[in-house]
């Protein structure tokens, strides 16, 4: 049994990394595979922790301009406005993740015809911002004004319900805010570091006396394979949007959300 928790952990772990920076819900994939496979970790901490595996391949791949950032930070206005508007995003989901994380793990995480609707629901929204005209007006992540970044970060929080996709909510908001399609991704990237990396720690504490050593077992397993695959994605993922947009991942929600209303319909 533990073998095969093994090996569905790191099937886990690669559609996590696969799908953590597209903007089509790692988390609802992940929990629907679960539910089909009939996974469940102990405290549904698995599908949070293995997000730092995403987080790490981010900062792998940006390490030197986030340095940069750091390091000029206390000489350079716009590097000081960068730091602070990624911490301001940050913010309303710290809020809103820690006074409803009761809600979220055990209501939310538990319900896959809602993580399938949303899927759905997402999707539509992904397709109508795509063929939305715009012209965007923020072309530079990294010099988003303070207004546009909080903005992002109340849109994150829509992604505390499972099947909506933290880099779905950011990148729509980023978008509708007037970011161009790479910035609005990119910012969603660097967004992602203390979003997660705070997500890992506090679901981590609440669960600390739950957790045995099987299960940190399991969770490496699955926090390795997420970082490979994600660090595969993120290379190419800002060539990819900036050409095509966002409309492939509006039409594979869809139909991944209908695919799990039609499984959870036939083994209801």
């Amino acid at each position: 049994m533990q073998d095969q928790s093994i090996w569905i952990a790191a099937l886990l772990g690669v559609l996590e990394g696969l799908t953590e920076f597209i903007p089509v819900s790692s988390t609802g994939h992940l929990l629907l595979a679960g539910h089909f496979l009939g996974f469940h970790s102990t405290g549904r901490s698995f599908e949070v922790v293995i997000q730092l595996g995403a987080v790490l391949a981010i900062l792998s791949i940006y390490a030197s301009r986030l340095w940069e950032g750091a390091r000029d930070a206390p000489t350079d206005p716009l590097a000081r406005r960068f730091l602070a508007s990624v911490l301001l995003a940050f913010l309303p989901a710290v809020l809103i993740g820690v006074m409803a994380h009761g809600i979220i793990k055990n209501i939310l995480f538990e319900t896959p015809a809602l993580i399938a609707t949303m899927l759905i629901v997402g999707g539509f929204v992904l397709l109508w911002i795509d063929r939305r005209p715009y012209a965007p007006v923020h072309e530079d992540a990294m010099r988003f004004p303070v207004r546009v970044a909080l903005g992002i970060g109340f849109f994150q929080c829509l992604a505390m319900i499972p099947g909506v996709s933290r880099s779905g909510a950011t990148i729509v908001g980023g978008l509708l805010l007037g970011a161009s399609k790479r910035a609005a991704a990119e910012f969603s990237f660097f967004l992602s570091m203390p979003t997660m990396a705070g997500a890992v720690a506090y679901d981590l504490f609440i669960n600390r006396e739950a957790l045995s050593f099987d299960d940190y077992g399991v969770i490496a397993v699955g926090f390795v394979t997420a970082f490979v695959a994600a660090v595969f994605v993120v290379r190419r993922l800002l060539d990819f949007v900036s050409r095509r947009g966002y409309a492939v991942f509006g039409w594979w929600r869809i139909a991944v959300g209908i695919v799990a209303l039609i499984g959870l319909w036939l083994t209801a």
